[in-house]
């Protein structure tokens, strides 16, 4: 596998708007080149009958069943507020009302 130049780099960086020097072009490209190279070999070890994964162990949903349960009123809700007014929790205002 071929290395990538220090023209390609500057070609991916401007392509990105990225403003670099000729030091970070040349560290860039080892850089990259190195990623390219791992990336190279994970596809060198990937085979046709091994089957994708998304995690390292296998997985089981646990749900439960939904089961409607009553809430709480109304009274039984604001009794826990600090400040109730007109049958609502009462907060300080954080934000000027602008009409």
């Amino acid at each position: 596998m071929a290395a990538i130049t220090r023209e390609e780099v500057a070609h991916l960086a401007r392509l990105a708007r990225l403003a670099v020097t000729d030091e970070e072009l040349d560290r860039f490209a080892g850089q990259l080149d190195v990623i390219l190279q791992a990336v190279a070999r994970v596809g060198e070890v990937a085979a046709a009958d091994i089957p994708p994964t998304s995690h390292s162990v296998p997985l089981t949903n646990v749900l439960r069943e939904d089961v409607v349960v009553p809430g709480l009123d109304r009274e039984e809700a604001l009794a826990g507020a600090p400040d109730a007014a007109e049958h609502r929790f009462r907060v300080p205002r954080i934000l000027d009302e602008e009409v």
